[in-house]
């Protein structure tokens, strides 16, 4: 399908992204890579009126060294998390993740921040996110806050970005020689996932995040609260899926999901060094 007509505005920095969605409101949408948003336009599940371009922003594409944690610009695109040495070594999880993410055109294109941003729960990366214990950096009118990965993804495409607010930069905790696993089951290479599972282990704490088991981005905190208590994989696999609500489709039912959250859980966990 063709999408709805719209207006462009091509923005050169991030300030002026941020005064075009003042100037246009909810009517404005912010165009990066366009994976995210541009099929949802081809199908008029969103119209906006207004597109704010900002895939030309430079200053918003890095990956940097902060410290404790990796710096990485909104701007920045799949292929180079993906292929960056010092994501492969400080945040390993989110490289591997990275890798998953469509096929090479997409990650060519396609950024970090724009699939943050979209709150998709069936998307790679916020179930990452969820497991490093990421924040996010959100900049508008009122100047720049920080975001906690559990108070950023709020509903189904809904996050807690304001609607003149814009995503600047994900900060990943460093975790060189932490466990990790990512598992991803879909039918084909390249679709979504049907679940996914992301694990991190670090100094005896565990991070778990889900894919597709939600209408949003969702963190497996039955399982967390089962390891702390000494729990098995296996058995904390079991509870991965409490409290989650899965949708069905042509792909998977509910129950189907929750049989497979248990499945990845349980190898996530075991190929991260949870015994």
């Amino acid at each position: 399908m063709i999408p709805a007509a719209f207006d462009y505005v091509r923005a050169d920095s991030a300030e002026a992204a941020i005064a075009a969605l003042a100037e246009h409101g909810d009517e404005a949408k912010l165009l990066a890579g366009g994976h995210s948003l541009i099929p949802l336009m081809r199908f008029r599940l969103a119209r906006p009126e207004v597109l704010v371009d900002v895939g030309r922003v430079d200053d918003l594409k890095y990956i940097r060294d902060g410290g404790d944690h990796l710096a990485i610009g909104a701007l920045t695109r799949h292929m180079d998390v993906e292929t960056s040495e010092l994501v492969q070594a400080e945040a390993p999880l989110l490289a591997a993740a990275t890798s998953h993410v469509g096929d090479p055109q997409v990650r060519h294109r396609g950024t970090i921040g724009g699939s943050v941003a979209h709150g998709d729960s069936a998307s790679d990366i916020p179930s990452v996110l969820i497991a490093t214990g990421a924040t996010l950096v959100a900049q508008g009118p009122s100047g720049v806050r920080e975001i906690a990965v559990d108070d950023f993804f709020e509903g189904f495409l809904e996050t807690a970005l304001a609607a003149e607010e814009i995503l600047t930069e994900i900060r990943v905790p460093k975790v060189g020689g932490a466990g990790w696993s990512f598992q991803k089951f879909n039918r084909r290479a390249q679709d979504w996932a049907i679940v996914g599972v992301s694990v991190q282990v670090l100094n005896g704490s565990v991070g778990i995040g889900l894919v597709n088991m939600d209408t949003k981005p969702i963190r497996a905190s039955a399982a967390e609260a089962a390891l702390v208590g000494g729990s098995s994989a296996a058995d904390a696999a079991e509870v991965a899926p409490d409290s989650c609500e899965p949708t069905g489709d042509l792909n998977a039912s509910p129950d189907f999901r929750r049989h497979l959250a248990k499945v990845l859980t349980r190898r996530a966990l075991e190929e991260a060094g949870v015994s």
